[in-house]
């Protein structure tokens, strides 16, 4: 069965066609926070990443991302940003999640408020 899932999907982890290219034509350029791990080739043409879990673009920390487009050509792992006092740390995206932000009034919150600024359109 898992060799069926890595053969088949890619969002479990990387498929057996990627681990092989990996293998073949991938240099290790370093590992990020959260584990996934960042290659390219030997000419730098082409930059991916290796999800450690579930495959969500979200989680690559804007330094990994800048550098997966080619935004700067030094990895992170080697030339950090400079990062300011005020900058959160990065959090993945939520959406569709149990703790996905639920506006006041939103059907989705455990608390619903009532709405005393809208009063529904009645017909005569």
């Amino acid at each position: 069965m898992y060799f069926l899932k890595r053969m088949l999907t890619w969002w479990n982890s990387q498929t057996l066609g990627t681990q092989i290219f990996t293998s073949r034509k991938g240099v290790k350029v370093g590992k990020d926070d959260a584990g996934n791990v960042f290659y390219q080739t030997r000419d730098g043409k082409r930059r991916w990443v290796i999800f450690n879990g579930e495959m969500e673009a979200s989680r690559v920390s804007p330094d990994w991302h800048g550098w997966l487009h080619h935004t700067w050509d030094e990895p992170p792992s080697k030339a950090p940003l400079k990062h300011k006092a005020w900058e959160k740390p990065h959090q993945e995206n939520l959406t569709g999640t149990q703790l996905a932000y639920a506006p006041p009034g939103s059907i989705r919150r455990a608390d619903p408020v009532e709405r005393r600024d809208y009063e529904a359109w009645q017909p005569e």
